[in-house]
This record gives C-alpha cells, structure tokens and sequence, in this order.
C-alpha cells in the first residue's frame, strides 16, 4: 500500500509540474517580430568568390583589408601583391612572358585574380573549367581546386610542374542529386 502512496504521490507531482509549466503563449502573438531583425551594425568580416585564391595571394598581414574591400576597388589595391606572391610561388611564371594555358601572363592573370568574384554566364555554359568554358560560373561537380593549381603552375599547356597541378580529389564522396537542392545528402 506504501508504494501505491509513493507512485500517486510522484505521478501527482509530474502532473503538476506540467501543468504549472504549460501556459498558452500564444497570447502575446502581437509583440513578437514577425520577421528577421536588420537593425544594427553589420560588417564584411570575409570573402571568397574563388575558393582558395583569397587564401593563397593574400599576403597575411593584409587579409583584414582585402576581404572588407569592395571588388570593384581590389584590382587596383591588391593585384601587384597577388603578381609578386604568383612569381614567388609558381615555377611556372620564371620568365618573363610566361603564361598559363589561358594565355595570361603573370600581369594579366593575377588582375583577374585580384577582384575576387564568381563570374556568371548568364547564356551559355556554367562551369569553373571544362575544357572549353573558363571561369563561366561554378557547378557543384567542378573540380575547382585543381583548375586553380593547372592555371597557377600547368604553365602554357598544364603539363609544368605536374607534382603541383593536381590536389588528386577527382570526385565527391557521394553523387550530387539531380533535382533541388542538388547536394549530396549526408552520410
């Protein structure tokens, strides 16, 4: 008979716990947001338009001004950084005159570099590199990172510098989807 007391007694709290907890909030419907807050202060903290690019030829003392200066102004402010970091770093821009397989020069390819966006074929083929397109947007199968290691130290004609073409990730790990929202689902 005790332990009856005992569970009456605990399922007696357990209800009453709940009850007191519950309330009905929607009462106060009328001073909630309804929608997202933008007031306040927000601040570019990064950009990456090309994956890695920001990373590689941004020197670090200068990341905090690249990344909080607009596109349309990082050509001029930052592309003699980006050449002198290229020249530095690939082999495959010794001589003068040397270009990659896009035929730009180390002037050239590091001005298109420097404003750091993903250009966008409105009519035609979107893709980083297939062969054909360079750079006419991004699919999600793109190997993007090895494209930038072809154009930074293939050379002329990709074969320079092989060890230093390829980051050797040829696939996703698992298939994009066909439809909406196209990423892989997770493991």
């Amino acid at each position: 008979m005790r332990i009856n007391n005992i569970k009456q007694f605990a399922i007696a709290i357990l209800i009453a716990s709940v009850v007191f907890n519950c309330n009905n909030d929607d009462d106060n419907m009328g001073s909630q947001p309804m929608g997202p807050d933008f007031s306040g202060t927000y601040a570019q903290q990064d950009q990456m338009g090309r994956p890695a690019v920001n990373t590689v030829f941004v020197s670090s003392g200068m990341k905090d001004a690249f990344n909080t200066t607009i596109p349309s102004q990082q050509g001029a402010a930052f592309q003699t950084m980006f050449q002198n970091n290229l020249e530095a770093l690939s082999p495959a821009y010794a001589n003068p005159g040397d270009t990659n397989a896009l035929g730009l020069d180390a002037a050239t390819f590091t001005g298109l570099l420097a404003t750091d966006v993903l250009n966008v074929s409105l009519d035609g083929t979107t893709t980083f590199f297939d062969g054909t397109n360079v750079l006419t947007g991004r699919a999600l199968a793109d190997d993007v990172i090895t494209v930038e290691l072809l154009l930074i130290f293939g050379g002329e004609d990709f074969s320079e510098n092989p060890g230093l073409s390829n980051d050797n990730v040829d696939a996703n790990d698992k298939a994009f989807l066909s439809s909406f929202p196209y990423l892989a689902s997770p493991w």
